[in-house]
């Protein structure tokens, strides 16, 4: 039996991190770290900073693998979804392949998973079609969300007084508008500031970048007024750093 434990790291802070996560990292024989080209090895660098301040375990290794690129897809959903399958079996083959290399018969694997496994990542989803060729068992060790580290940062709840929340994606925020029944809306996977196509009147935002981290940015205020700003500031943010991480927060006045 092979064991993979999926970790979340937070937003890549080492105070993040769980005592249950520094354990099930120093039990691990193998650390999967992905690399995804020379603009994002900061990602790459930051993975091993937090496995360099936490772990002790001297028979630990980390192995890095080449992340694949996704294919482009249109507008269409369908072609969306179809490309976003075919790169998670692409995923799904090179840690294949690096499990074999590496603990091919029995052992323990850990990979590090920014924010928490939970909330819109598909590490778990390349798991389960790793588990119809190994005999692997996954755990998972929670981790804090981005919207727990966003709330936090700018010291606010997440709903209102009996109010619902929808948490979505950039994508469907601007195909399909303000979520019905929601005064509060969580928007994640965003490059586009998708808040853009809503209606900013009576709305204010809460947006953070790099949370947790040195880098981190944090704007708040009407959408109306901050919208610019944030666009700005992830422009420049971005081209200093090659990436970005951010998430925002969308509440109407009641």
């Amino acid at each position: 039996m092979i064991e993979l434990s999926l970790v979340g790291i937070g937003t890549g802070n080492p105070d993040h991190l769980t005592h249950q996560g520094v354990a099930a990292l120093n039990a691990a024989d193998v650390i999967l770290i992905p690399r995804k080209g020379d603009n994002k090895a900061d990602l790459a660098e930051l993975r091993e900073a937090l496995c360099a301040a936490v772990v002790s375990n001297p028979t630990t290794r980390i192995v890095h693998f080449d992340m694949p690129v996704r294919d482009s897809a249109d507008a269409n959903p369908a072609h969306y979804a179809a490309a976003v399958n075919r790169w998670h079996d692409a995923i799904a083959e090179i840690w294949h392949a690096k499990i074999r290399a590496h603990v091919p018969h029995e052992g323990k694997l850990a990979l590090l998973v920014w924010g928490d496994p939970s909330l819109y990542d598909s590490t778990l989803r390349i798991a389960q079609r790793l588990k119809l060729r190994l005999a692997l068992q996954v755990s998972v060790v929670p981790g804090i969300t981005a919207l727990q580290a966003l709330t936090g940062a700018h010291a606010i709840p997440l709903n209102d007084i009996n109010a619902p929340v929808t948490i979505t994606t950039g994508r469907r925020l601007r195909e399909h508008g303000w979520p019905a029944s929601a005064d509060t809306v969580a928007v994640m996977l965003d490059g586009e500031c998708s808040f853009r196509h809503i209606k900013p009147a009576g709305v204010r935002i809460w947006w953070g970048a790099y949370l947790g981290m040195p880098e981190q940015l944090l704007l708040s205020g009407p959408l109306a007024d901050v919208a610019p700003h944030i666009v700005q500031q992830r422009q420049t943010a971005r081209a200093a750093h090659g990436w970005i991480m951010d998430t925002y927060l969308l509440r109407r006045a009641t």
